[in-house]
């Protein structure tokens, strides 16, 4: 517990904000946290979003981190659809839409990614969606519900859950991808064959090296898009997964130092020692790995918010986990463990039944693993993996 009353302030409404909220209320029990967000809803939590919500098997409810009754129990000022503007660093204050400025003596900025939008038109016509927000999962759940054909524009894990849902009600589905296979970037050949032969048994039409020309719109809604090969596939709806940018101008505008992301510690403290960063815009110093890194997944956010918050209450805190993703697919759930970038890896070893979809990967520099997943092996799950991958950092 601090000796003077502290306030802690949060921009940002998303898993590592209320991670770190509840940290900070762990390690001080006066300090004052207000927690501001853009969005009209509580803090909650995106995997459900494309998962368990879209096929009907969780509830909305389900991703929400706390209820209103645990924010007022816990004393955390929840300020809803209010934007953070400027931080004026000298005076230690953050200007937000209304005019309002808010004080801080610790500061920590979650504010997130947001799509890449479509470039072409129709772009902006009734019917395209975007996954981000639990609004996006609400229209994108009734569009499955309504039956009309889907065009999913994009083959990351974002394009190919919601494809899996919409298969799963029954909607005609084409995936466009510009690569020659989803997720090669990520995975490679190999295990990005495996998520490709999933979905064409399951009744998608997988369509690579294709781009998105146009789309077609009657009244203002989607009626149909045009590849860059010039074909016409009927959709009434379209969801975009190309990607997502972080949300960055706030910490720019501030002088902080950015790069991919706001660089931080092990610590999550920017370059300015009462400015915190978490989730998506964090790009950490990572202790273990010896790199920076920056992960847009659900445990990132979910680890590096916690350390955020007791940083900031004054506890020696230090990020150590491993970036780590996990999707369910039709029958595939796969969990993965550390990373492998662009270039990093030499190959991939798979050990076990990749044709039957139960297997390890490795990716492999050397004789050293950088990284690990296992699809379907539930017994031994990911322990195993991730002490091949500690082991490969040591090494």
């Amino acid at each position: 517990m601090t000796s003077e009353q502290q306030t802690y302030l949060i921009v940002g409404g998303g898993l590592a904000a209320a991670k770190a909220a509840e940290a900070i209320r762990d390690r001080d029990t006066d300090g004052k946290i207000i927690l501001v967000t853009t969005e009209s809803e509580l803090p909650y939590e995106r995997p459900v979003l494309s998962k368990g919500y879209l096929l009907g098997s969780e509830e909305r409810a389900s991703a929400f981190v706390h209820d209103q009754q645990w924010y007022d129990e816990a004393g955390i000022e929840i300020r809803l659809g209010t934007t953070a503007t400027a931080i004026d660093r000298a005076k230690h204050e953050v200007e937000l839409d209304s005019g309002e400025r808010l004080g801080y003596d610790k500061l920590l900025l979650a504010t997130g990614s947001e799509p890449r939008r479509l470039n072409v038109p129709g772009a902006d016509a009734a019917g395209v969606h975007y996954l981000r927000t639990i609004g996006d999962a609400d229209a994108i759940k009734a569009v499955l519900e309504s039956g009309v054909p889907l065009v999913v524009v994009g083959g990351g894990w974002i394009g190919l859950e919601v494809a899996a849902a919409a298969r799963e009600h029954d909607l005609a589905v084409t995936v466009l991808e510009l690569d020659e296979l989803p997720l090669i970037a990520p995975l490679g050949r190999e295990v990005a064959q495996v998520f490709a032969d999933l979905h064409t048994e399951h009744g998608v039409r997988l369509l690579t090296h294709t781009g998105l020309k146009s789309i077609e719109t009657a009244d203002g809604r989607v009626t149909a898009v045009i590849t860059a090969g010039h074909e016409r596939i009927e959709a009434g709806a379209v969801v975009v997964g190309v990607g997502v940018a972080p949300r960055i101008e706030l910490a720019k505008a501030a002088g902080l130092e950015t790069d991919r992301g706001v660089l931080v510690d092990a610590s999550l403290r920017s370059s300015d020692p009462d400015i915190f960063a978490a989730g998506d815009i964090a790009e950490l110093d990572h202790p273990l790995m010896g790199k920076r890194v920056r992960v847009e997944h659900w445990a990132f956010a979910n680890d590096s918010g916690p350390v955020a918050g007791q940083a900031m209450a004054g506890a020696e805190a230090r990020f150590d986990s491993l970036p780590y993703f996990f999707t369910d697919q039709y029958d595939l759930g796969m969990e993965y463990i550390g990373l492998a970038g662009p270039g990093e890896a030499d190959r991939v070893e798979l050990v076990g039944d990749v044709p039957g979809r139960a297997f390890q990967a490795f990716w492999k520099s050397g004789d050293r693993v950088l990284a690990g997943m296992h699809v379907n092996l539930w017994d031994d799950g990911i322990d195993p993996i991730k002490q091949r991958v500690l082991d490969g950092l040591k090494s």
